[in-house]
């Protein structure tokens, strides 16, 4: 029975890569650099994320800073999103391009508030993004070994898990 549950999960994710939808959506909240809660029109409410990047975490240094600057991009805006997907947390993975024609991941590297997620995307773009800001020491780059979230992440859950 698992074996048939899993070729079935399989199925549907590589579904709906192969099959990305567009929303319109409205951006109610900013949660973080790269997660945001979006009301479709049916007046669903969902949390999404950014696919190919990772922003600093609330609470890791320049966590706020990349929250702002989506907010100044998103926060109460009508937007079309790309829905490509979930993560490995059931979030729903999605590409934002602005009205202005800017990609909310291109502003959010070139900034030096997000790092590029290469075990998802193998963007030369993106990457490039991410070294120029890094070679000119902005946002999270000031730093010369700054913590990826991910990482953060796990020693936050770990120093919870210490503290039973």
């Amino acid at each position: 029975m698992r074996k048939y549950l899993l070729v079935v999960m399989v199925m549907v994710v590589s579904s709906a890569i192969a099959n990305p939808q567009q929303w319109k959506v409205t951006v109610t909240k900013v949660i973080d650099g790269n997660t945001l809660e979006i009301m479709t029109e049916g007046k669903d409410t969902f949390n999404v994320v950014l696919k190919d990047i990772d922003c600093p975490e609330i609470g890791q240094q320049f966590g706020e800073e990349a929250k702002k600057l989506t907010e100044k991009f998103l926060l109460k805006k009508n937007i079309i999103i790309l829905v490509s997907g979930k993560d490995r947390w059931g979030n729903r993975l999605v590409e934002v391009t602005l009205s202005s024609g800017k990609d909310i991941n291109e502003e959010l590297l070139k900034n030096g508030y997000a790092w590029h997620n290469t075990k998802l995307s193998s963007s030369a773009k993106l990457k490039s993004l991410e070294t120029v800001a890094k070679n000119q020491k902005k946002g999270l780059w000031e730093n010369d070994n700054p913590t990826p979230p991910w990482i953060f992440r796990r020693q936050q859950t770990m120093m919870v898990a210490k503290s039973r």
